[in-house]
C-alpha cells in the first residue's frame, strides 16, 4: 500500500510518502516539505500566535493536497513539541483539524525517542548491538539506549535547535556571552540524565538521526546527500570542538555557504552545534555515525507492524 507520513515538527511540515506493505523496506516514492519554524513563532507564553496557526492550516492543507495526488491511501499525522508543549495546543490540534480534516497524533517526548530509536534498530540490525540514538530536532533532543527494538531507556529534553536559537541566541552572529551561557545551560541539563544512561553500560554503536545532525556532519566532511543512503557518514567529536567556535563567529548568512546547510537552518545551526557537542562529550562518544532514517520512518514501521499479512 502506498502511505503518507504526514510529520508537522518545530521546524517544517513533512510530508514523506513511501511504497510498503509487512516485512519489506519501506519504498520512498514522494516528499513534500514547507518551512513552518513553528519554534520561532510562540508569544511570550509560548502559545503558537495567529500567525503561527494560519500557516499550520496552510501547509497542511498543501501536505494533504499533494498526498491525495500521489494516491496515498493512509496519512499518519502527527506532531512534536512545539505543538505538544504550547498552551494552546487544544485549540490549534481543534483549529487544524475543522479546517483540514486531519487530526494530528500529538507525540510525547518519550514516544518520539522510541520510534527513532525504532527506525535506528531496524537499519542497523541486530549486528550493532547495545545502540545509544541521538536526535536532535528544532524543539527536543531525544536521546534512547538498549538491545531491542523497544529501548531499555528514553529520555526527550527542551534543547531543541529551534527553541535554543530563538530563545538564547538573539543575535547574529550572537554575543560571546550569550553562547557562554548557552553552553552552559545545555550541559546542566544533558547532565542531569547521562547517570541514566551510564548504569545501563557502554553502547556497542552510537548513532545519530535529524537534519542538525546530517548538516554538521556534512561540514565536518561527510559525504554529500547525492551520494546516496548507503554511504556511511561518520561525526567526531574533534570535528565538533574545532567547528564550534568557528560558527560562533559566523552571521546566519556565512553558515548558509556551508556545505549542506540550508538558509532556513542556518541560523540554528550553532545551537545544535553546542547540543550535539555536548552529548557526545558528556556521554563520552568519540564518534557516531549518521542513520538515515528517522522519526518517520519510526512511524511508518510501527504502523506496518500492525497491518495484516
Amino acid at each position: 500500500m502506498r502511505l503518507g507520513v504526514l510529520d508537522v515538527g518545530s521546524n517544517t511540515v513533512h510530508l514523506l510518502v513511501v511504497d510498503a506493505h509487512p516485512g519489506a523496506r519501506p519504498l520512498p516514492a514522494h516528499s513534500h516539505k514547507a518551512e513552518l519554524r513553528l519554534a520561532e513563532l510562540l508569544d511570550e507564553r509560548g502559545a503558537i500566535g495567529d500567525a503561527g496557526v494560519d500557516r499550520l492550516v496552510a501547509v497542511v492543507g498543501e501536505a494533504l493536497q499533494a498526498a491525495e495526488d500521489k494516491g496515498v491511501e493512509e496519512v499518519l499525522p502527527f506532531a512534536t513539541s512545539a505543538v505538544r508543549e504550547a498552551p494552546n495546543a487544544d485549540d490549534v490540534l481543534a483549529r487544524v483539524a475543522g479546517e483540514t480534516g486531519v487530526r494530528l497524533t500529538v507525540l510525547s517526548g518519550e514516544e518520539e525517542a522510541k520510534l527513532t530509536f525504532l527506525a535506528a534498530r531496524r537499519w542497523f540490525g541486530w549486528s550493532a548491538g547495545r545502540l545509544l540514538v541521538l536526535d536532535i530536532g528544532g524543539g527536543s533532543l531525544e536521546v534512547a539506549y538498549g538491545v531491542d527494538e523497544e529501548p531499555d531507556k528514553a529520555v526527550s529534553l527542551p534543547l531543541g535547535a529551534g527553541r535554543l536559537t530563538a530563545a538564547r541566541l538573539p543575535g547574529d552572529p550572537p554575543e560571546p556571552e550569550d553562547v557562554r551561557a548557552l553552553r552552559r545551560h545545555v550541559r546542566a541539563e544533558i547532565a542531569r540524565i547521562v547517570g541514566e544512561f551510564s548504569r545501563l553500560g557502554t553502547p556497542d554503536h552510537v548513532v545519530a538521526t535529524s537534519k542538525t545532525f546530517k548538516q554538521l556532519a556534512r561540514i565536518a566532511g561527510a559525504a554529500r546527500s547525492a551520494e546516496g543512503v548507503h554511504v556511511q557518514r561518520l561525526l567526531s567529536r574533534a570535528a565538533l570542538e574545532e567547528w564550534v567556535p568557528k560558527l560562533a563567529t559566523m552571521t546566519a548568512e556565512r553558515r548558509a555557504e556551508l556545505p549542506g546547510v540550508s538558509a532556513g537552518r542556518a541560523p540554528q545551526l550553532l545551537a545544535g552545534a553546542l547540543v550535539a557537542e555536548a552529548a557526545m562529550d558528556l556521554f563520552g562518544v568519540d564518534e557516531l555515525e549518521i542513520c538515515p532514517w528517522a522519526l518517520r520512518e519510526g512511524v511508518i514501521l510501527r504502523r506496518l507492524d500492525h497491518l495484516p499479512e
